[in-house]
């Protein structure tokens, strides 16, 4: 490993959806997605890049302990993660995130919606896209989020992945 690099642990955890890659450094979750997601290697490099990190293909506890939640959510007996995230992205970025973080289990907003709760009506196509450079899928719910009149919109993971989403915490309220 080079001098200075982040360790970023690596491992494949299986969903009802399908496999999906889990990194985490020693301090937080700072991926998750579905091995099918378009652009999935561009989310990863990008990723190592802003962490300054280098990749290791080992589980860890905290991928570990991320396994267990998403497998008690997608059984619909979890409605919030309780582990540390880590945003990599831009300032703008992590703003939209943190806004995705407060939409409630089971709810779902528009574009618009979040963008004006954001103080940001002008920059909805700008917060749409920073929700789709997302890289902590569910546990960041960018998938509560759809276009006007309910149209779900696009979905890295595929709009298939993004209705059971929807779905699943419909079900589970």
């Amino acid at each position: 490993m080079e001098k200075n690099k982040q360790k970023i642990y690596k491992a494949i955890i299986n969903t009802p959806l399908g496999d999906a890659i889990a990194c985490s450094t020693l301090k937080g979750i700072c991926f998750i997605d579905f091995v099918d997601r378009k652009s999935l290697d561009f989310l990863i490099k990008v990723m190592i890049r802003e962490l300054n990190g280098e990749i290791i293909e080992k589980r860890n506890s905290l991928i570990e302990e991320l396994e267990k939640e998403i497998n008690e959510y997608f059984l619909g007996k979890r409605k919030e993660f309780t582990l540390s995230l880590i945003l990599s992205g831009t300032d703008f970025q992590k703003e939209v995130w943190q806004e995705l973080l407060k939409i409630p289990y089971g709810e779902k907003i528009t574009y618009l919606e979040e963008a004006i709760s954001m103080n940001r009506k002008k920059s909805v196509r700008a917060v749409a896209n920073a929700n789709g450079k997302n890289k902590l899928s569910i546990l960041i719910p960018c998938h509560r989020v759809v276009g006007s009149g309910g149209k779900l919109g696009g979905y890295g993971g595929g709009i298939d992945k993004k209705k059971y989403l929807l779905d699943l915490e419909n079900e589970n309220k």
